[in-house]
């Protein structure tokens, strides 16, 4: 069975990330699912973007937590990577993405912040206003723990970057290890969620392993080179 095709902030290497002209090109490419990150600013809004501030990925500067939504709304968060200039995006946007297109959201909680335990408080209320097919993420154990116990009913992810325990937590339903660990790990991989695989050889080997989720800066190459490994009688 294929690995569903996850697209790493959207369709990160053809438009700025975390914009919805990348999560909308992911769309039109057939990504299975999209993956975010999402940060707390100073007034409680929950923002996409990866960094813990706005310096790479915006005309401006400063701490995401220390900035209010209306002073994030005064930057471009579209221009740096050749994009047409683009608002921070809210969750809240890309919840409505999802849902209008039925598409699955992987949403990774950034740690260590600010607000602690306010970030996944705040994206359970969130979820709570939409219906969409949503998945937790987080390299915090802490914070997986926290959001299962808030919303025992969607699936968690518990990250991992430089270890890959054997034993996973009974609140993590997946395991998350980067694709750097699934090399060094032959004898694994089964029903993960994988990320970050561009190159055809890592995505050769999350098909190997069984992968189920693989997250990925090009979902139409990654599908593309899926396909091409295809057997007849394969899924």
């Amino acid at each position: 069975m294929s690995p569903e095709v996850v697209a790493h902030r959207g369709a990160s290497t053809r438009r700025p990330e975390h914009t919805l002209a990348a999560y909308e090109l992911a769309l039109r490419q057939g990504a299975d699912g999209l993956e975010c990150d999402v940060r707390l600013t100073k007034d409680g809004h929950l923002v996409c973007v990866h960094d813990r501030t706005i310096d790479r990925t915006s005309d401006g500067s400063g701490v995401v937590s220390e900035l209010t939504l209306a002073e994030l709304r005064r930057h471009d968060f579209g221009s740096w990577h050749g994009g047409e200039p683009a608002d921070v995006l809210t969750l809240d946007a890309l919840l409505g993405l999802a849902a209008d297109h039925g598409t699955r959201l992987f949403i990774e909680t950034k740690h260590p912040v600010r607000y602690r335990g306010d970030v996944e408080r705040s994206l359970a209320e969130e979820l709570d206003r939409h219906r969409v097919d949503a998945v937790m993420m987080s390299f915090s154990v802490f914070a997986v723990n926290r959001f299962k116990q808030l919303r025992p009913d969607l699936p968690t992810v518990l990250l991992y970057d430089r270890l890959w325990p054997r034993a996973r937590p009974r609140f993590a339903d997946y395991a998350g290890p980067g694709v750097d660990l699934l090399r060094r790990h032959p004898d694994r991989g089964e029903g993960v969620y994988t990320w970050t695989a561009d190159d055809p050889a890592d995505i050769a080997l999350c098909r190997e392993r069984g992968v189920r989720f693989l997250a990925t800066n090009n979902p139409d190459e990654t599908r593309a080179h899926l396909a091409a490994n295809l057997t007849p009688d394969q899924p």
